[in-house]
């Protein structure tokens, strides 16, 4: 399988899941300005919609939404541990968080901050938005380390990833106590140092 994937976007999700685990991934780094691939291929050729991450699958099938990707590498790892069994409730709110993040959280931070040229009250409605989106998950992890279940899942993987950009932004974290623990946690997993590593985030 092959991971197109950009330094410092949300495919690190993927990634993380992969680490997690012990799923090997040939990597195609994108210029998503040039939209032109390291090796000098059209990304457009590749994946129409243009951003990342991708995943090439080992049937010659592309996904292109970060939460389906997620998704397909838990089904195939082993354990299958941050994933949830269909029909369990546990299925039903780790979807649930994908969702609220993916649509509230993740589109708050992109494209609105993400392109200035939207004007100065589209950052601010944004960042108001993202605010009162902290306040939930910061009130939901007041008694519990994860997301759903207090278990490690593909939601926790999610949340991390975007909530990094805070720190893009000047995104004031410190008055959400719960979630400022919840990063540095994450952060803390070897499976998630070694998949920044190889996104090119950290240096080794």
């Amino acid at each position: 399988m092959k991971l197109y994937y950009a330094t410092g976007t949300c495919s690190l999700g993927p990634r993380i899941v992969a680490h997690e685990l012990g799923i090997e991934l040939e990597s195609q780094k994108v210029d998503i300005k040039k939209h032109q691939t390291d090796s000098g291929s059209d990304y457009w050729h590749i994946n129409p919609k243009g951003y990342v991450p991708a995943l090439m699958t080992d049937d010659g099938y592309l996904l292109t939404e970060g939460v389906a990707i997620m998704q397909y590498l838990a089904d195939r790892g082993s354990p299958t541990n941050l994933n949830a069994e269909r029909g369990a409730s546990s299925f039903y709110q780790l979807q649930e968080w994908l969702t609220f993040i993916s649509t509230e959280l993740h589109k708050m931070f992109s494209p609105w901050l993400f392109h200035p040229e939207y004007g100065s009250e589209a950052q601010r409605v944004a960042m108001q938005k993202i605010y009162e989106r902290f306040e939930v998950i910061d009130a939901h992890l007041k008694d519990q380390q994860y997301l759903v279940d207090d278990q490690f899942s593909l939601a926790d993987v999610y949340l991390f990833t975007i909530v990094r950009w805070a720190g893009l932004f000047n995104i004031e974290l410190t008055s959400y106590r719960n979630l400022s623990g919840f990063l540095e946690r994450i952060s803390n997993r070897s499976a998630v140092k070694s998949a920044m590593l190889a996104e090119g985030i950290i240096a080794n």
